[in-house]
């Protein structure tokens, strides 16, 4: 299913490079593998989640699918992540209301290798932690957020991670502060902050 070896490898750290994934998708109606490689030059987002046909996750989904045209206008794609079978993903979008509305990829992982890679794993219950990770247009991991599984996300801090990432990503040598937007005051390591803490 993927390019990669899992044995001694560790999960994927912040500064990390995406390995070369084949992913199997549910994506525009049919099931179909999608290169990683693919998207370089775009921002991607790793959204995983626990199951299918559960109580939170439809919310959080709804959601990012709401605000998926915002997303791309950043140059993101999302890819929803879950242990679930691409038929899975099919079958819970042909009932569920909320589901109906995602226009991104919907990867399967039955096998548990990219939740590994990426460190969301539940081992004895074959299921994701909620893990949120942005990788950058070259391919590096920036950001990376996991809850317990009671705990849904907000799509809106996303999209805001996304945008801090893109501006300092685009802006060397500045950094954003706590609950910075686009628009807002910027700093830059090493300036005098005597005063200002």
């Amino acid at each position: 299913m993927e390019n990669f070896e899992m044995m001694d490898m560790h999960p994927m750290r912040i500064g990390d490079s995406l390995p070369e994934l084949e992913l199997d998708v549910f994506y525009q109606g049919e099931e179909q593998k999608l290169q990683s490689a693919n998207y370089e030059g775009k921002w991607q987002i790793f959204f995983f989640y626990p199951a299918d046909f559960t109580f939170v996750c439809p919310t959080e989904l709804e959601e990012l699918a709401d605000m998926y045209a915002e997303f791309q206008a950043e140059n993101a794609e999302i890819f929803s992540v879950s242990t679930d079978t691409v038929f899975a993903h099919k079958a819970w979008k042909d009932v569920s209301p909320a589901i109906k509305k995602v226009e991104f990829p919907m990867v399967a992982d039955p096998t548990g290798e990219i939740c590994e890679l990426f460190g969301t794993y539940i081992y004895d219950e074959g299921i994701s932690l909620r893990g949120t990770f942005i990788v950058s247009p070259d391919g590096e991991l920036v950001a990376m957020e996991i809850n317990n599984n009671d705990i849904g996300r907000s799509g809106k801090e996303l999209l805001r991670k996304l945008k801090a990432a893109k501006f300092v990503a685009e802006h060397g040598g500045q950094v954003c502060p706590a609950s910075w937007e686009p628009g807002s005051d910027t700093l830059e390591p090493g300036m005098d902050l005597v005063g200002k803490i």
